[in-house]
């Protein structure tokens, strides 16, 4: 795969590609997990996933990353792939699809190596948590999903 950078991109900058999830329960609200304190962007909640190793697939990634960090087991093919984000933070630039997921087995808990807390919302009051700018984006079509 081929990747060209745009002009305002410094070429020391690394692309980080990360897979995340938005479940949603049965009354349509989305899981969110607030990030550990001592980590980057601390205390933000986010859409649970995490890191696509080289060689893997972002579905492959996100159904391992939500039984590392939640122990729920989600099927790829339950996976539906939803939106994207790209934003350039300082030192990275991530890419994140976000899928969305009606389906998994378990409930969700909580490691405190990768989450600080977790909680279900509703779409509109996603607004209202402080969140990374990589997710903040998502949230619009989130909402406009849930309103259809």
């Amino acid at each position: 795969m081929f990747i060209q950078m745009r002009q305002n991109d410094p070429p020391q900058r690394r692309l980080l590609l990360v897979a995340a999830a938005a479940l949603i329960d049965g009354e349509g609200r989305v899981l969110v997990t607030q990030r550990p304190l001592h980590k980057q962007l601390g205390g933000l909640w986010e859409f649970p996933g995490g890191k696509v190793e080289i060689g893997e697939a972002p579905e492959t990634a996100l159904a391992r990353e939500l039984k590392e960090e939640l122990d729920l087991t989600v099927e790829e093919g339950a996976l539906d792939p939803f939106a994207f984000a790209s934003h350039a933070y300082p030192d990275f630039h991530l890419l994140m699809p976000l899928y969305t997921a009606t389906r998994w087995r378990g409930e969700p808990k909580l490691d405190p190596d990768a989450a600080a807390g977790l909680r279900w919302v509703y779409p509109s009051d996603l607004r209202a948590l402080p969140m990374p700018p990589a997710d903040i984006v998502l949230v619009d079509r989130l909402i406009e999903r849930s309103a259809k």
